[in-house]
């Protein structure tokens, strides 16, 4: 039995060094770059929900009542539990995602700010359940992955954790 070994020198080296040249590019792009991506990626979608939630200065709108009062409820082992409280729950929400989209964009407290959503997100799953793969898991993963890095460079946090040591 012939074994081939594949051949140091042709289109297999070239690809390979190819492909190597390729990932050591990609690997080059700063690490700010994409966690800045994903402030705004997770931003946008909750700072545009908070904004139909208000009519004017701490006024929820009549839509966000109704929601909270009559339609939104908890689905929790099979059957709809409604909110308690949920005209609270509404202005918490509202107040959240105007909040802490502002946050993520700056990278201001970056961390909490993107915990803050995943845990609204964890709700928003427990109300809407259909809504899991197209919505709620990116919102989770872009979410939990701040959590974990924190914004970058590009971001007001590392200039004030830099001045409180």
């Amino acid at each position: 039995m012939k074994t081939e070994v594949a051949p140091s020198h042709g289109f297999g080296a070239a690809a390979a060094s190819l492909v190597t040249r390729a990932e050591g590019l990609l690997a080059s792009v700063p690490r700010s770059l994409p966690l800045l991506a994903l402030r705004f990626a997770l931003a946008i979608p909750f700072f545009k929900s908070g904004l139909t939630k208000w009519d004017g200065f701490l006024t929820l709108s009549s839509g966000a009542r109704y929601l909270f009062e009559q339609e939104f409820k908890f689905h929790i082992f099979g059957s709809a539990v409604a909110y308690p409280f949920p005209l609270t729950m509404a202005t918490a929400a509202g107040i959240g995602e105007l909040v802490l989209p502002i946050l993520l964009i700056l990278g201001l407290a970056t961390r909490f700010a993107a915990l803050g959503l995943l845990l609204m997100t964890a709700i928003i799953q427990l109300t809407i359940p259909e809504g899991w793969a197209n919505f709620h898991l990116p919102w989770a993963a872009m979410a939990l992955a701040l959590v974990v890095f924190g914004g970058g460079k590009i971001a007001v946090d590392p200039f004030v954790l830099q001045r409180r040591k």
